[in-house]
């Protein structure tokens, strides 16, 4: 009888495991299903992703530089801000990796002040004149004023321990009211060359990681800088806004500590230069960063460390009623930490040059928007830390948006985003990961992550939709029918934009042509085609039947979509 039993558990077993396996399978092949309800509004499509910055601000003006900038400018609805390192560093203005320098402040044989602001003119006139605005970073110490000098310049190298970059700029200053004076001769300079109704659409914020190498003070000894620089700013212009901390990581136990200390100081903390309650605050900042690594010789990607920054910092602001409104920017909001590390010497960093990066971007911004929807958080901006390199062999697995002078595919995703506008509304997934799961252990498993952001303004309807997966490993075409409810028209014209290996790739095209490291005229001119915007096929009219609109797409593996409906 026993036996007869394990034998009838036995053959049970096999069979339900058969059921889930083919469960599985029909599953896996159906197709995904995307469904916006236009009549649900979850608030407006604010550009927050209209924000970028860089470690080399020399590049700022340089030839490559400049290209990228005007393009930046020019798919975005609003002026982009522009976040850069080193803009008080003393130096020539030579530009290298992770280091600039402007030569803004140095002193005379009498220890007497020289202000010379021709380098961050050069910087700030490039974005004035495309109509974008810097994200004004009050950093690093001049050499004449750090308590520790030397050695001044570092000279990092991919490969290298990265704490060689954490020199003499990194250190408190040894005056602290020659320091706010330099503050303020800066913005008051600023003024003078702009104007003050130019100078108060700004943001100014002080430092940058003071939780780690990037500051080698203490933490009250930062504090003291910060009210020092805020002051700077205010006598110059009380109208202008400044902020802070731009903390690492906003999950880590540091991070945390860290904004929090930062923010009671500045609510009831006393104030190093007034000694009265507070300090001035009208942005705040940190950044959030994932994690990539190989696995069984390819590339895996996870977003979960950089949601749980962005979650654990909104919860941290908005925890405090007296800042709760106050605007928040991510000031660097990437899926690693390093991006002047290529893939040769990190070789999880193979993700920046293919579609992996831009379908990461797509996934990861569309749950920035929820998190700040279900934390009721005044999210401004977040900050992609990736520009491009001059001078640099082409495709070298720099986390950048450019390579000499073309475009990458991830650019792509941002002039999608830029097409974006009105009211973001609400779009469920049959296989749309919930945000708390892509935050506790990011897109693994049988599925891919096939989700969508969703815009609506009276003439039209754009929607995002990507296939994502953590694993860089080749996959088939997704298929995906979308249901585009509650349309108040009967016919609509539709067109399609696409990322993957076809479209919108000068990487694909590069590989095409052997990987040439020398491109002739011709290549160069075929790659910069690449590198734009495609559609597939051409616009079509279509049908909308009692409101809905139904289609199909397929959708590669780490391919991103952006469908436009216009009536």
């Amino acid at each position: 009888m026993k036996k007869r039993t394990g034998y009838f558990s036995f053959t049970l077993l096999v069979l339900l495991t058969s059921y889930q396996y083919l469960f599985a399978q029909v599953k896996k092949e159906s197709p995904a299903t995307i469904t916006v309800n236009l009549k649900k509004e979850a608030g407006e499509i604010s550009p927050v992703w209209a924000w970028f910055g860089h470690d080399e601000p020399n590049y700022t003006y340089m030839k490559d530089g400049k290209k990228l900038l005007s393009e930046l400018a020019a798919l975005s609805p609003v002026p982009v801000n522009m976040r850069v390192h080193n803009l008080l560093n003393t130096g020539n203005g030579e530009a290298a990796l992770k280091w600039g320098s402007t030569n803004a402040y140095t002193e005379d044989a009498q220890g007497k002040p020289v202000y010379d602001w021709h380098l961050v003119d050069s910087i700030f006139d490039t974005y004035i004149k495309l109509g974008m605005k810097p994200y004004a970073q009050i950093g690093f110490m001049p050499e004449v004023l750090s308590t520790n000098p030397e050695p001044y310049r570092h000279h990092w190298q991919p490969g290298r321990d990265y704490n060689e970059v954490y020199t003499g700029w990194a250190y408190p200053p040894k005056d602290y009211n020659k320091w706010e004076e330099l503050v303020y001769q800066w913005v008051k300079h600023e003024v003078g060359r702009y104007g003050k109704k130019e100078v108060e659409s700004w943001y100014w914020e002080v430092w940058n990681e003071p939780n780690i190498g990037y500051w080698k003070g203490t933490m009250p000894e930062f504090f003291k800088l910060y009210d020092y620089a805020a002051h700077g700013v205010k006598r110059a212009l009380p109208t202008a806004k400044v902020g802070g901390p731009e903390v690492a990581g906003g999950s880590s136990p540091g991070g945390m500590k860290f904004l929090r200390a930062f923010i009671e100081h500045c609510i009831t903390g006393t104030n190093y230069v007034t000694g009265k309650t507070g300090s001035p605050l009208d942005v705040i900042s940190f950044h959030a960063k994932g994690q990539p690594s190989v696995e069984d010789g390819h590339v895996r990607m996870n977003m979960a460390p950089q949601l749980r920054d962005i979650r654990e910092g909104f919860k941290i602001v908005a925890s405090y009623p007296q800042v709760k409104n106050i605007p928040i920017v991510i000031g660097e909001s990437d899926p690693e930490g390093c991006a002047a590390c290529g893939m040769a010497t990190n070789p999880s960093n193979a993700y920046r040059n293919g579609t992996m990066y831009s379908s990461y971007t797509a996934a990861s911004f569309a749950r920035e928007y929820l998190l700040a929807d279900s934390l009721k958080v005044n999210f401004m901006g977040a900050v992609s830390w990736s520009f491009e390199f001059e001078n640099q062999p082409w495709f070298y697995g720099f986390r950048d948006l450019a390579t000499n002078g073309v475009d990458k595919p991830v650019l792509n995703v941002f002039r999608m985003f830029g097409m974006m506008k009105g009211k973001r509304v609400e779009v469920k997934g049959s296989q749309m990961f919930t945000v708390k799961s892509v935050a506790d252990s990011s897109v693994r498993g049988a599925y891919t992550d096939i989700g969508g952001l969703a815009a609506k303004d009276k003439r039209g309807v754009t929607l995002m939709v990507w296939n994502y997966h953590d694993d860089d490993l080749q996959g088939a075409d997704a298929p995906v029918k979308i249901n585009i409810n509650d349309l108040p028209a009967k016919t609509v014209t539709f067109t399609q934009y696409r990322i993957d290996k076809q479209y919108s790739n000068s990487y694909e095209s590069w590989k095409k042509m052997g990987s040439p490291q020398n491109p002739t005229t011709a290549q160069i001119q075929e790659l910069e085609k690449a590198g734009q915007l495609q559609m597939t096929g051409k616009p079509e009219k279509m049908l909308v039947k009692s409101g809905v609109l139904q289609t199909e797409i397929a959708l590669p593996r780490q391919g991103v979509s952006l469908l436009k409906l216009d009536w």
